[in-house]
């Protein structure tokens, strides 16, 4: 491991400082998993590691806004994956982050860290995608708030600018009922990269929504909005159809975890399990609020 400065700022205007000093030879320790690997495996070789860690001003790891529920940079996914109103709003999200390595490394990773690092791969990203989650992030010229699929440009890039860093994210509570189902295929059980990952979403209006991972540059979310997928009557044909359209936008590549044809041939069946998965919670939460 090559030697690197390390500095632990405590302000979020102070970490921003040493990263607009230090620009790309600066890199950000939260929880330090995908870090971590990288600097041992010599991949990144930064001057200076800045530790947001004892960060006083960062948001709180989870707070309710006006209609959206704000999680701060530094909150970790096993504290996460307890919240009561992570759990109510966004349970997709937690069957996402339950997954994420192992239960050492998700009481170290972040969300935040997890959407930073960019990885095609990234589990929780499907589920922020669906859910229309936004990165809020503070720098230099002040606070902005971006569309997750605005942050992730591509494997490891994000649209974070000269000394700036991501605050919080930001997901808008479901206005509506809405059923969503996290689903993902590694080659192993235990800790492993996701072969293929995904969410769908099914509202009252009948639109489905899937989030999709590991089979494009960089996660992506598709919409269908004729109602077809949501309709338990509809024929099983009339949504493979929709469904193969909405898979035609992926873009795989065959690796050392699954060639391209099998990762097409597994997201149609993921999909079609985790559409009927979303489309019965939504029933079920249908059932729930006429019975009040």
């Amino acid at each position: 491991m090559q030697a690197f400065e390390y500095a632990r700022p405590a302000t979020v205007a102070g970490a921003a400082e040493l990263l607009a000093r230090y620009g790309d030879d600066a890199r950000i320790l939260a929880g330090g998993t995908d870090l971590i690997v990288a600097l041992r495996q010599g991949t990144v070789r930064p001057r200076v590691v800045v530790d947001i860690k004892g960060l006083t001003d960062l948001p709180p790891a989870v707070a309710g806004t006006a209609g959206a529920v704000s999680v701060g940079a530094g909150a970790v996914m096993a504290d996460l994956v307890r919240d009561p109103r992570i759990r109510a709003s966004f349970p997709a999200l937690v069957d996402a982050m339950d997954v994420v390595g192992s239960i050492q490394i998700r009481n170290r990773a972040t969300l935040a860290g997890n959407v930073c690092n960019a990885s095609p791969a990234a589990d929780t990203a499907p589920v922020l995608l669906v859910h229309g989650a936004r990165a809020i992030v503070a720098g230099p010229a002040g606070e902005r708030r971006l569309a997750l699929d605005e942050f992730i440009l591509g494997p490891r890039r994000t649209a974070l600018g000269a000394g700036e860093i991501m605050t919080a994210l930001e997901l808008p509570v479901p206005a509506q009922p809405l059923g969503t189902a996290f689903a993902r295929m590694t080659r192993r059980r235990g800790v492993d990269l996701a072969t293929i990952s995904l969410c769908c979403a099914v509202d009252s209006a009948g639109v489905a929504r899937f989030g999709y991972g590991a089979v494009a540059a960089k996660p992506f979310l598709i919409s269908d909005e004729t109602g077809t997928l949501a309709d338990q009557q509809a024929p099983a044909a009339a949504k493979d159809a929709i469904l193969d359209r909405l898979i035609g936008h992926a873009s795989p590549i065959s690796d050392v975890r699954a060639s391209r044809d099998y990762r097409i041939a597994m997201l149609r069946v993921l999909s079609r399990r985790a559409l009927a998965t979303a489309t019965q919670r939504l029933l079920a939460s249908h059932h729930r609020d006429g019975g009040q």
